[in-house]
Protein backbone atom coordinates (compact mmCIF):
# COMPACT_ATOMS: atom_id res chain seq x y z
CA UNK A 1 0.00 0.00 0.00
CA UNK A 2 1.43 3.35 -1.00
CA UNK A 3 1.82 6.20 1.45
CA UNK A 4 -0.99 8.22 -0.20
CA UNK A 5 -3.47 5.34 -0.01
CA UNK A 6 -2.49 4.69 3.61
CA UNK A 7 -3.15 8.36 4.53
CA UNK A 8 -6.53 8.23 2.71
CA UNK A 9 -7.52 5.07 4.56
CA UNK A 10 -6.54 6.60 7.92
CA UNK A 11 -8.46 9.78 7.10
CA UNK A 12 -11.54 7.76 6.20
CA UNK A 13 -11.26 5.84 9.45
CA UNK A 14 -10.98 9.05 11.47
CA UNK A 15 -14.04 10.48 9.71
CA UNK A 16 -16.03 7.31 10.36
CA UNK A 17 -15.00 7.31 14.02
CA UNK A 18 -15.99 10.99 14.27
CA UNK A 19 -19.39 10.29 12.75
CA UNK A 20 -19.89 7.34 15.09
CA UNK A 21 -18.95 9.44 18.14
CA UNK A 22 -21.29 12.20 16.95
CA UNK A 23 -24.12 9.68 16.53
CA UNK A 24 -23.41 8.07 19.89
CA UNK A 25 -23.50 11.46 21.63
CA UNK A 26 -26.75 12.59 20.01
CA UNK A 27 -29.28 13.78 22.59
CA UNK A 28 -32.52 11.83 22.45
CA UNK A 29 -35.72 13.67 23.36
CA UNK A 30 -37.13 10.93 25.57
CA UNK A 31 -40.38 12.65 26.56
CA UNK A 32 -42.23 15.94 26.25
CA UNK A 33 -44.25 17.36 29.15
CA UNK A 34 -46.66 20.27 29.25
CA UNK A 35 -48.00 22.51 32.05
CA UNK A 36 -50.54 25.29 31.88
CA UNK A 37 -50.31 28.19 34.35
CA UNK A 38 -52.73 31.13 34.56
CA UNK A 39 -50.56 33.35 32.36
CA UNK A 40 -48.15 31.00 30.57
CA UNK A 41 -47.59 27.52 29.19
CA UNK A 42 -44.43 25.54 29.95
CA UNK A 43 -43.15 22.89 27.55
CA UNK A 44 -40.35 20.60 28.78
CA UNK A 45 -38.22 18.36 26.56
CA UNK A 46 -36.53 15.60 28.58
CA UNK A 47 -33.11 14.89 27.03
CA UNK A 48 -30.71 11.99 27.33
CA UNK A 49 -27.83 14.48 27.54
CA UNK A 50 -27.00 18.17 27.15
CA UNK A 51 -27.78 19.86 23.83
CA UNK A 52 -27.55 23.36 22.38
CA UNK A 53 -30.55 25.01 20.76
CA UNK A 54 -31.77 28.15 19.02
CA UNK A 55 -35.31 29.54 18.91
CA UNK A 56 -37.11 31.99 16.64
CA UNK A 57 -40.71 32.92 15.82
CA UNK A 58 -42.67 33.08 12.58
CA UNK A 59 -45.98 34.83 11.83
CA UNK A 60 -48.93 34.24 9.50
CA UNK A 61 -49.52 31.66 10.82
CA UNK A 62 -48.00 31.97 14.31
CA UNK A 63 -45.21 29.45 14.93
CA UNK A 64 -42.16 28.90 17.11
CA UNK A 65 -39.19 27.10 15.59
CA UNK A 66 -36.64 25.35 17.81
CA UNK A 67 -33.45 23.94 16.30
CA UNK A 68 -31.73 21.44 18.62
CA UNK A 69 -28.16 20.50 17.81
CA UNK A 70 -27.37 16.83 17.26
CA UNK A 71 -30.68 15.54 18.58
CA UNK A 72 -33.38 13.00 17.78
CA UNK A 73 -37.04 12.90 18.80
CA UNK A 74 -37.87 9.47 20.18
CA UNK A 75 -40.82 10.57 22.33
CA UNK A 76 -44.47 10.08 21.45
CA UNK A 77 -46.11 13.52 21.54
CA UNK A 78 -49.58 12.49 20.38
CA UNK A 79 -50.91 12.39 23.95
CA UNK A 80 -50.05 16.00 24.87
CA UNK A 81 -53.06 17.84 26.32
CA UNK A 82 -53.17 21.06 24.28
CA UNK A 83 -56.57 22.27 25.50
CA UNK A 84 -56.52 25.69 27.16
CA UNK A 85 -53.04 26.38 25.77
CA UNK A 86 -51.93 28.47 22.76
CA UNK A 87 -50.46 25.30 21.20
CA UNK A 88 -52.37 23.63 18.37
CA UNK A 89 -49.70 21.13 17.40
CA UNK A 90 -46.08 20.00 17.61
CA UNK A 91 -44.12 18.58 14.66
CA UNK A 92 -40.48 17.83 13.98
CA UNK A 93 -38.07 16.85 11.23
CA UNK A 94 -34.34 16.03 11.04
CA UNK A 95 -32.01 18.55 9.43
CA UNK A 96 -28.66 18.22 7.70
CA UNK A 97 -25.82 17.46 10.10
CA UNK A 98 -27.94 15.49 12.56
CA UNK A 99 -29.80 18.49 14.03
CA UNK A 100 -33.51 18.42 14.82
CA UNK A 101 -36.08 21.10 14.00
CA UNK A 102 -39.18 21.26 16.20
CA UNK A 103 -42.08 23.48 15.15
CA UNK A 104 -44.77 24.61 17.60
CA UNK A 105 -47.99 25.63 15.87
CA UNK A 106 -49.88 28.34 17.76
CA UNK A 107 -53.41 29.70 17.83
CA UNK A 108 -52.19 33.12 18.98
CA UNK A 109 -48.95 35.05 19.38
CA UNK A 110 -46.98 34.49 22.59
CA UNK A 111 -43.75 35.75 24.13
CA UNK A 112 -41.38 32.73 24.22
CA UNK A 113 -38.44 32.17 26.53
CA UNK A 114 -36.20 29.10 26.48
CA UNK A 115 -33.40 27.75 28.66
CA UNK A 116 -31.75 24.46 29.63
CA UNK A 117 -31.71 22.81 33.04
CA UNK A 118 -29.12 20.35 34.39
CA UNK A 119 -30.15 17.04 35.99
CA UNK A 120 -31.75 17.06 39.45
CA UNK A 121 -33.15 14.43 41.84
CA UNK A 122 -36.03 13.57 39.55
CA UNK A 123 -35.11 14.56 35.98
CA UNK A 124 -32.11 14.53 33.65
CA UNK A 125 -31.09 17.26 31.21
CA UNK A 126 -34.02 19.36 30.05
CA UNK A 127 -34.86 22.03 27.50
CA UNK A 128 -37.59 24.31 28.84
CA UNK A 129 -39.71 26.55 26.62
CA UNK A 130 -42.03 29.03 28.36
CA UNK A 131 -44.81 30.59 26.28
CA UNK A 132 -46.08 33.72 28.00
CA UNK A 133 -49.53 35.01 27.11
CA UNK A 134 -49.38 38.47 25.56
CA UNK A 135 -52.57 39.33 27.48
CA UNK A 136 -52.09 37.62 30.85
CA UNK A 137 -55.24 35.82 31.90
CA UNK A 138 -54.47 35.89 35.57
CA UNK A 139 -54.29 39.65 35.86
CA UNK A 140 -57.70 39.93 34.23
CA UNK A 141 -59.18 37.44 36.70
CA UNK A 142 -57.93 39.14 39.84
CA UNK A 143 -60.72 40.80 41.84
CA UNK A 144 -60.61 44.55 42.33
CA UNK A 145 -60.36 45.02 46.10
CA UNK A 146 -62.83 47.45 47.68
CA UNK A 147 -59.94 49.48 49.07
CA UNK A 148 -56.17 49.05 49.32
CA UNK A 149 -54.43 47.17 52.12
CA UNK A 150 -53.00 49.25 54.87
CA UNK A 151 -49.43 50.31 54.27
CA UNK A 152 -46.87 48.74 56.64
CA UNK A 153 -45.62 52.23 57.49
CA UNK A 154 -46.31 53.27 61.11
CA UNK A 155 -50.09 53.34 61.51
CA UNK A 156 -52.65 55.25 63.54
CA UNK A 157 -54.52 53.46 66.34
CA UNK A 158 -57.39 51.17 65.35
CA UNK A 159 -60.44 53.22 64.39
CA UNK A 160 -63.91 52.85 65.87
CA UNK A 161 -66.52 50.66 64.21
CA UNK A 162 -68.20 53.66 62.59
CA UNK A 163 -64.90 54.74 61.02
CA UNK A 164 -63.65 51.29 60.07
CA UNK A 165 -64.28 49.83 56.65
CA UNK A 166 -65.74 46.47 55.78
CA UNK A 167 -63.01 44.77 53.77
CA UNK A 168 -61.59 41.33 54.53
CA UNK A 169 -58.04 40.69 55.67
CA UNK A 170 -56.37 39.06 52.66
CA UNK A 171 -53.80 36.30 53.09
CA UNK A 172 -51.79 35.21 50.02
CA UNK A 173 -50.80 31.54 50.33
CA UNK A 174 -47.84 30.44 48.24
CA UNK A 175 -47.40 26.69 47.75
CA UNK A 176 -43.69 26.34 46.99
CA UNK A 177 -42.22 24.88 43.79
CA UNK A 178 -44.63 23.26 41.29
CA UNK A 179 -44.67 21.94 37.76
CA UNK A 180 -41.16 21.28 36.44
CA UNK A 181 -39.76 22.06 39.91
CA UNK A 182 -40.81 19.23 42.27
CA UNK A 183 -38.95 20.68 45.23
CA UNK A 184 -37.38 18.18 47.60
CA UNK A 185 -37.95 14.48 46.95
CA UNK A 186 -38.46 12.70 50.23
CA UNK A 187 -38.68 9.22 51.63
CA UNK A 188 -40.86 6.95 49.51
CA UNK A 189 -40.84 9.40 46.60
CA UNK A 190 -42.89 12.08 48.38
CA UNK A 191 -42.69 15.32 46.41
CA UNK A 192 -42.56 18.65 48.21
CA UNK A 193 -44.68 20.41 45.56
CA UNK A 194 -47.61 18.01 46.15
CA UNK A 195 -47.46 18.12 49.96
CA UNK A 196 -47.35 21.91 50.22
CA UNK A 197 -50.14 22.43 47.67
CA UNK A 198 -52.41 20.14 49.71
CA UNK A 199 -51.59 22.03 52.93
CA UNK A 200 -52.10 25.38 51.17
CA UNK A 201 -55.53 24.36 49.90
CA UNK A 202 -56.54 23.24 53.40
CA UNK A 203 -55.27 26.54 54.80
CA UNK A 204 -57.30 28.50 52.25
CA UNK A 205 -60.50 26.69 53.23
CA UNK A 206 -59.94 27.49 56.91
CA UNK A 207 -59.19 31.16 56.26
CA UNK A 208 -62.14 31.61 53.91
CA UNK A 209 -64.47 30.18 56.58
CA UNK A 210 -63.32 32.72 59.19
CA UNK A 211 -65.36 35.96 59.45
CA UNK A 212 -63.40 38.93 58.12
CA UNK A 213 -60.74 36.89 56.30
CA UNK A 214 -60.12 35.81 52.71
CA UNK A 215 -57.30 33.69 51.26
CA UNK A 216 -55.85 33.72 47.75
CA UNK A 217 -53.72 30.88 46.43
CA UNK A 218 -50.65 32.08 44.55
CA UNK A 219 -50.35 28.68 42.84
CA UNK A 220 -53.68 26.93 42.25
CA UNK A 221 -52.33 23.83 40.47
CA UNK A 222 -49.25 21.90 39.42
CA UNK A 223 -47.28 24.53 37.50
CA UNK A 224 -44.19 26.63 38.15
CA UNK A 225 -44.19 30.34 39.02
CA UNK A 226 -40.94 32.37 39.15
CA UNK A 227 -40.10 33.57 42.66
CA UNK A 228 -40.55 37.30 42.11
CA UNK A 229 -43.79 36.67 40.23
CA UNK A 230 -45.17 35.04 43.40
CA UNK A 231 -44.85 38.26 45.38
CA UNK A 232 -46.27 40.21 42.43
CA UNK A 233 -49.38 38.02 42.48
CA UNK A 234 -49.75 38.65 46.23
CA UNK A 235 -49.52 42.39 45.58
CA UNK A 236 -52.12 42.20 42.80
CA UNK A 237 -54.46 40.60 45.32
CA UNK A 238 -53.64 43.48 47.72
CA UNK A 239 -52.57 40.97 50.37
CA UNK A 240 -52.08 41.88 54.03
CA UNK A 241 -49.86 38.82 54.60
CA UNK A 242 -47.82 36.47 52.41
CA UNK A 243 -47.36 32.89 53.65
CA UNK A 244 -45.05 30.60 51.65
CA UNK A 245 -45.43 26.89 52.49
CA UNK A 246 -42.52 24.46 52.04
CA UNK A 247 -41.20 21.10 53.27
CA UNK A 248 -37.50 21.14 54.09
CA UNK A 249 -34.77 18.66 53.09
CA UNK A 250 -31.28 17.98 54.37
CA UNK A 251 -28.40 15.65 53.58
CA UNK A 252 -28.82 13.94 56.95
CA UNK A 253 -32.12 12.03 57.11
CA UNK A 254 -32.16 12.49 60.88
CA UNK A 255 -32.83 16.25 60.58
CA UNK A 256 -36.40 16.96 61.64
CA UNK A 257 -38.82 19.60 62.88
CA UNK A 258 -40.83 22.52 61.51
CA UNK A 259 -39.46 26.05 61.12
CA UNK A 260 -40.72 29.54 60.35
CA UNK A 261 -38.57 32.09 58.52
CA UNK A 262 -38.72 35.85 58.03
CA UNK A 263 -36.43 37.99 55.90
CA UNK A 264 -32.97 38.69 57.28
CA UNK A 265 -31.77 42.24 57.93
CA UNK A 266 -29.09 41.78 55.28
CA UNK A 267 -31.68 40.57 52.79
CA UNK A 268 -33.88 43.56 53.55
CA UNK A 269 -30.97 45.94 53.02
CA UNK A 270 -30.03 44.43 49.66
CA UNK A 271 -33.66 44.44 48.52
CA UNK A 272 -34.04 48.11 49.43
CA UNK A 273 -31.06 48.93 47.24
CA UNK A 274 -32.48 46.86 44.38
CA UNK A 275 -35.89 48.49 44.57
CA UNK A 276 -34.44 51.97 44.65
CA UNK A 277 -32.43 51.16 41.53
CA UNK A 278 -35.50 49.77 39.75
CA UNK A 279 -36.83 53.01 38.33
CA UNK A 280 -39.42 51.29 36.13
CA UNK A 281 -41.31 49.94 39.14
CA UNK A 282 -40.92 52.70 41.69
CA UNK A 283 -44.42 54.16 41.42
CA UNK A 284 -46.09 51.56 43.66
CA UNK A 285 -43.27 50.27 45.86
CA UNK A 286 -44.96 50.97 49.18
CA UNK A 287 -48.51 49.92 49.91
CA UNK A 288 -49.42 48.82 46.41
CA UNK A 289 -52.11 50.69 44.49
CA UNK A 290 -53.08 53.76 46.46
CA UNK A 291 -50.05 53.43 48.70
CA UNK A 292 -46.98 55.62 48.99
CA UNK A 293 -45.46 56.38 45.60
CA UNK A 294 -41.73 56.90 45.27
CA UNK A 295 -41.62 58.06 41.67
CA UNK A 296 -41.80 61.76 42.59
CA UNK A 297 -39.38 61.60 45.52
CA UNK A 298 -35.70 62.41 45.43
CA UNK A 299 -33.27 59.57 46.09
CA UNK A 300 -32.63 60.43 49.75
CA UNK A 301 -36.31 60.73 50.68
CA UNK A 302 -37.20 57.64 48.69
CA UNK A 303 -34.48 55.72 50.54
CA UNK A 304 -35.79 56.85 53.94
CA UNK A 305 -39.40 55.99 53.09
CA UNK A 306 -38.48 52.61 51.72
CA UNK A 307 -36.25 51.83 54.68
CA UNK A 308 -39.12 52.69 57.06
CA UNK A 309 -41.44 50.46 55.09
CA UNK A 310 -39.01 47.53 55.03
CA UNK A 311 -38.34 47.90 58.78
CA UNK A 312 -42.04 47.93 59.65
CA UNK A 313 -42.75 45.03 57.31
CA UNK A 314 -39.92 42.96 58.79
CA UNK A 315 -41.12 43.69 62.34
CA UNK A 316 -44.64 42.55 61.45
CA UNK A 317 -43.22 39.45 59.73
CA UNK A 318 -41.31 38.46 62.87
CA UNK A 319 -44.41 38.99 65.01
CA UNK A 320 -46.75 36.89 62.89
CA UNK A 321 -43.97 34.35 62.36
CA UNK A 322 -43.57 33.86 66.11
CA UNK A 323 -47.31 33.41 66.50
CA UNK A 324 -47.41 30.78 63.72
CA UNK A 325 -44.32 29.02 65.12
CA UNK A 326 -45.91 28.81 68.56
CA UNK A 327 -49.07 27.33 67.09
CA UNK A 328 -47.21 24.82 64.89
CA UNK A 329 -45.18 23.80 67.94
CA UNK A 330 -48.37 22.52 69.55
CA UNK A 331 -48.72 19.74 66.94
CA UNK A 332 -45.20 19.21 65.60
CA UNK A 333 -41.64 19.17 66.86
CA UNK A 334 -39.83 22.42 66.06
CA UNK A 335 -36.42 22.50 64.42
CA UNK A 336 -35.60 25.82 66.13
CA UNK A 337 -37.54 27.47 68.99
CA UNK A 338 -37.54 30.93 67.42
CA UNK A 339 -38.30 32.48 64.05
CA UNK A 340 -35.24 32.17 61.84
CA UNK A 341 -34.16 34.78 59.32
CA UNK A 342 -32.74 34.25 55.83
CA UNK A 343 -32.61 35.96 52.46
CA UNK A 344 -35.36 33.95 50.74
CA UNK A 345 -36.44 35.66 47.52
CA UNK A 346 -40.16 35.21 48.20
CA UNK A 347 -39.84 37.11 51.49
CA UNK A 348 -38.40 40.24 49.87
CA UNK A 349 -41.53 42.38 49.75
CA UNK A 350 -41.29 45.99 50.85
CA UNK A 351 -44.99 46.32 51.64
CA UNK A 352 -46.35 42.89 52.62
CA UNK A 353 -45.36 41.10 55.85
CA UNK A 354 -44.07 37.73 54.67
CA UNK A 355 -43.19 34.42 56.30
CA UNK A 356 -41.97 31.06 55.01
CA UNK A 357 -43.19 27.96 56.86
CA UNK A 358 -41.11 24.80 56.60
CA UNK A 359 -43.71 22.20 57.61
CA UNK A 360 -41.09 19.54 58.33
CA UNK A 361 -38.16 17.67 56.79
CA UNK A 362 -39.48 15.61 53.90
CA UNK A 363 -36.01 14.02 53.78
CA UNK A 364 -36.69 12.49 57.21
CA UNK A 365 -38.44 9.10 56.76
CA UNK A 366 -40.72 9.59 59.77
CA UNK A 367 -41.72 13.13 58.88
CA UNK A 368 -42.17 12.24 55.20
CA UNK A 369 -44.66 9.52 56.16
CA UNK A 370 -46.63 12.08 58.18
CA UNK A 371 -46.45 14.86 55.59
CA UNK A 372 -48.16 12.77 52.90
CA UNK A 373 -51.14 11.91 55.11
CA UNK A 374 -54.29 14.02 54.86
CA UNK A 375 -54.73 14.11 58.63
CA UNK A 376 -51.29 15.64 59.23
CA UNK A 377 -51.67 18.04 56.31
CA UNK A 378 -54.96 19.27 57.77
CA UNK A 379 -53.45 19.57 61.25
CA UNK A 380 -50.55 21.61 59.89
CA UNK A 381 -52.97 23.89 58.02
CA UNK A 382 -55.02 24.40 61.20
CA UNK A 383 -51.87 25.27 63.17
CA UNK A 384 -50.78 27.88 60.61
CA UNK A 385 -54.32 29.26 60.48
CA UNK A 386 -54.52 29.55 64.27
CA UNK A 387 -51.29 31.53 64.34
CA UNK A 388 -52.35 33.85 61.50
CA UNK A 389 -55.79 34.46 63.01
CA UNK A 390 -54.33 35.11 66.44
CA UNK A 391 -51.93 37.70 65.05
CA UNK A 392 -54.59 39.60 63.11
CA UNK A 393 -57.07 39.48 65.97
CA UNK A 394 -54.51 41.41 67.98
CA UNK A 395 -53.23 43.56 65.09
CA UNK A 396 -56.12 44.08 62.64
CA UNK A 397 -55.32 46.46 59.75
CA UNK A 398 -57.41 49.63 59.91
CA UNK A 399 -60.40 49.58 57.59
CA UNK A 400 -61.06 45.84 57.98
CA UNK A 401 -64.06 44.01 59.40
CA UNK A 402 -61.80 42.48 62.04
CA UNK A 403 -60.74 45.98 63.16
CA UNK A 404 -64.42 46.91 63.54
CA UNK A 405 -65.15 43.70 65.45
CA UNK A 406 -62.25 44.35 67.80
CA UNK A 407 -63.31 47.93 68.39
CA UNK A 408 -66.82 46.70 69.32
CA UNK A 409 -65.50 43.93 71.58
CA UNK A 410 -66.81 41.15 69.33
CA UNK A 411 -63.65 39.08 68.88
CA UNK A 412 -63.74 35.63 70.44
CA UNK A 413 -60.56 34.46 72.12
CA UNK A 414 -61.53 31.76 74.55
CA UNK A 415 -59.18 29.97 76.93
CA UNK A 416 -56.08 28.57 75.24
CA UNK A 417 -53.20 26.31 76.21
CA UNK A 418 -49.48 26.59 75.54
CA UNK A 419 -47.04 23.72 75.92
CA UNK A 420 -43.67 25.04 77.10
CA UNK A 421 -40.76 24.33 74.77
CA UNK A 422 -37.03 24.73 75.16
CA UNK A 423 -36.19 28.46 74.97
CA UNK A 424 -39.60 29.66 76.18
CA UNK A 425 -39.94 32.14 79.01
CA UNK A 426 -43.11 33.24 80.80
CA UNK A 427 -42.73 36.83 79.60
CA UNK A 428 -42.24 35.68 75.99
CA UNK A 429 -45.38 33.53 76.18
CA UNK A 430 -47.35 36.46 77.61
CA UNK A 431 -46.12 38.62 74.73
CA UNK A 432 -47.08 35.98 72.11
CA UNK A 433 -50.67 35.83 73.37
CA UNK A 434 -50.85 39.54 74.23
CA UNK A 435 -51.83 38.99 77.87
CA UNK A 436 -50.28 40.47 80.99
CA UNK A 437 -47.60 38.56 82.85
CA UNK A 438 -49.64 38.85 86.06
CA UNK A 439 -52.77 37.35 84.48
CA UNK A 440 -50.70 34.47 83.07
CA UNK A 441 -49.27 33.77 86.55
CA UNK A 442 -52.75 33.93 88.13
CA UNK A 443 -54.30 31.60 85.52
CA UNK A 444 -51.68 28.96 86.34
CA UNK A 445 -51.29 29.56 90.10
CA UNK A 446 -47.61 30.38 89.63
CA UNK A 447 -45.69 31.98 92.49
CA UNK A 448 -42.71 32.76 90.22
CA UNK A 449 -41.79 33.02 86.55
CA UNK A 450 -40.06 29.64 86.49
CA UNK A 451 -41.50 27.14 83.97
CA UNK A 452 -40.33 23.77 82.69
CA UNK A 453 -40.22 22.16 79.25
CA UNK A 454 -43.41 20.18 78.60
CA UNK A 455 -45.48 22.13 81.11
CA UNK A 456 -48.98 23.02 79.81
CA UNK A 457 -49.98 26.59 80.64
CA UNK A 458 -53.49 28.00 80.53
CA UNK A 459 -53.64 31.25 78.61
CA UNK A 460 -56.34 33.59 79.98
CA UNK A 461 -59.30 34.38 77.74
CA UNK A 462 -59.90 37.80 76.24
CA UNK A 463 -63.11 39.39 74.98
CA UNK A 464 -65.86 37.11 73.70
CA UNK A 465 -67.62 37.16 70.36
CA UNK A 466 -71.23 38.27 70.91
CA UNK A 467 -72.33 37.97 67.29
CA UNK A 468 -71.25 35.55 64.58
CA UNK A 469 -70.57 37.91 61.73
CA UNK A 470 -69.78 36.77 58.22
Amino acid sequence: MTGGKRRLTLLSAVLLIGLFVQWAQAADIKSVRLWRAPDNTRLVFDLSGPAEHTLFTLSNPERIVIDISNARLTANTSGLELDNTPLTGLRSAPRDGGDLRVVLDLSTAVNPKSFVLPPNQQYGDRLVVDLFDQTPRQAASLPAPPQPSASPLPQTPTRSASEAGDRDIIVAIDAGHGGEDPGAIGHGGAREKDVVLAISRDLKRLIDAEPGFRAELVRTGDYFIPLRRRTEIARQHNADLFVSVHADAFTRPSANGASVFALSDRGATSETARLLADRENRSDLIGGVGGVSLDNKDQVLASVLLDLSMTATLSASLDVGQQVLSSVGQINRLHKPRVEQAGFMVLKSADIPSILVETGFISNPGEARKLVTRSHQQSMARAIFTGVKGYFHRNPPPGTRVAAMKADGRLAQGPREHTVRRGDSLSAIANIYQVSLASLRDANNLSSDQIRVGQVLKVPASSMLVQNER
